[in-house]
């Protein structure tokens, strides 16, 4: 195994780091060979590029997020319905809910 394909090192939530990449001069990164296969990466893939000034960058492939977004949204419904119709209350007596 090569330096170029030595194993991720992983932090909390499975999180990996892969090493650090250089910025061509015309703005171009390439991701680690590791990274893409652990990953699933492969050409022609759209990924997003996500950024926050405090926090960075961040790459991400586009079916993932909009898997993400999908459950993401199917939760807020959930969320909304229980909301809408209140919560129940455990030591409520069901004879008393008439009253």
């Amino acid at each position: 195994m090569s330096s170029q394909d030595k194993p991720p090192s992983y932090g909390p939530g499975g999180r990996g780091f892969y090493g650090a990449v250089t910025v061509s001069e015309r703005g171009q990164i390439a991701i680690p060979a590791q990274a893409r296969r652990d990953l699933g990466i492969e050409p022609g893939d759209k990924l997003l590029v996500l950024g926050d000034p405090e926090q960075g960058l961040a790459l991400t492939k586009l079916d993932l997020l909009m898997r993400n977004l999908q459950s993401g949204a199917q939760l807020l419904e959930q969320l909304q319905q229980h909301a809408a119709t209140g919560p129940a209350r455990p030591d409520a007596d069901p004879e008393d809910q008439g009253e």
